[in-house]
């Protein structure tokens, strides 16, 4: 395959790139720090007039129909700028299942994302195991009755939907569409800074267009699953590189017994391994997303070995990207500590390096 964006693809991370420079300045993300907005609507508002919210979205939707490779470069540029705004929730928890197997009036949900006006989340993670759903669905007359709790749900208080999955007794996993005030959401402290809720499940009561595609064959619980790995992975892609680009200027400009810090040998060989790590995790990254836009059977064990890169090696990249900043890489009024903070974050979400190292020894036993 072939690891270069092609023109469209470079254009769109052109657009991207040019629109968060200008819109997601230091200024403006400190002043969000300092508030208590959920997210900074001014960046989320911009990126849905540049259309970069709707390209990946159906074009019955008012979207331009494009596929994971392109949600992945537009997700990579949200995390190179740290902008605050709910991309990975909306797009890749929630659009990415909605449009791959919604029903037509569940599709509908997605018009309003186009211009940034509406906010949709999914619940992927629970207590225990990443990848594991213990949440259940039981029939009850023309509807379901769902029981379990979810964690580290983004933006669920301010989505119009949660994407729930949940096993239905006598059938598979499927994914249902549930209303955030139908559940009980409280609070779970992110290192982004980002609304993060614990979505407590009981009793609760769906109707039954409420399952998306009308089916819980498990397919759409796959695609969230895939999506959301993948998402988290363009997301960490784009820290390391902000990282690395804010560490690089540093290194180049900042003194030590009169001479750059980066004329020493030491600090030049921990920024190689810090280029090292980010180049690794560009590869697996790429490779995943191609691999999931062609449906190839060894989809999730790229995207694994993409995650484990994402959770293992970058986090030791941003922990090194600290040191050679010193102490000023820890002052809030210095950038580098929200790349460390996203770093961090999405690793947690993704489930640690362990968990992604049995990811991967499962996909591989599961081809044999």
């Amino acid at each position: 395959m072939d690891f270069n964006l092609d023109e469209a693809q470079r254009e769109l991370r052109g657009l991207a790139a040019d629109l968060l420079a200008r819109e997601a300045t230091p200024e403006r993300l400190d002043a969000h720090d300092a508030g208590d907005a959920p997210f900074e609507a001014g960046v989320w508002k911009a990126l849905g007039q540049a259309g970069l919210l709707g390209a990946c979205l159906p074009e019955e939707a008012g979207g331009a129909g494009l596929g994971p490779v392109e949600l992945a470069v537009i997700l990579r540029e949200i995390g190179a700028h740290a902008a605050p705004v709910p991309a990975y929730a909306s797009l890749a928890l929630a659009a990415v299942p909605i449009a791959a197997h919604g029903t037509p009036g569940q599709r509908a949900l997605l018009a309003g994302l186009v211009d940034g006006g509406t906010v949709l989340t999914g619940a992927c993670r629970e207590q225990g195991l990443t990848a594991q759903v213990g949440t259940t669905a039981r029939r009850d007359g023309d509807g379901y009755v769902l029981d379990g709790v979810k964690t580290f749900v983004p933006y669920a208080e301010q989505a119009a939907r949660i994407l729930v999955p949940a096993r239905v007794d006598g059938a598979g996993v499927g994914v249902f569409l549930v209303e955030p005030a139908a559940a009980e959401l409280g609070p779970h402290l992110a290192a982004t800074g980002e609304p993060m809720s614990r979505v407590a499940l009981t009793g609760v009561r769906v109707d039954e267009d409420a399952l998306l595609g009308g089916q819980a064959d498990g397919r759409a619980w796959r695609t969230l699953r895939r999506s959301a790995v993948a998402g988290a992975v363009a997301l960490s892609s784009g820290v390391i590189e902000g990282a690395l680009k804010l560490t690089t200027e540093y290194v180049k400009t900042r003194e030590q017994f009169d001479r750059p810090l980066a004329a020493f040998q030491a600090v030049t060989m921990q920024i190689g391994d810090v280029y090292i790590a980010k180049r690794a995790l560009d590869v697996a990254l790429w490779a995943g997303v191609w691999r999931l836009a062609e449906g190839a059977p060894d989809t999730d064990e790229v995207l694994a070995v993409a995650a484990y890169n994402a959770c293992g090696p970058v986090v030791q990249a941003l922990y090194t990207c600290q040191h050679l900043h010193g102490g000023i890489g820890l002052d809030v009024t210095y950038p580098l500590h929200r790349y460390f903070a996203w770093g961090k974050h999405y690793g947690h979400l993704l489930g640690g390096a362990e968990a992604q190292l049995d990811a991967i020894g499962d996909a591989i036993a599961a081809t044999d």
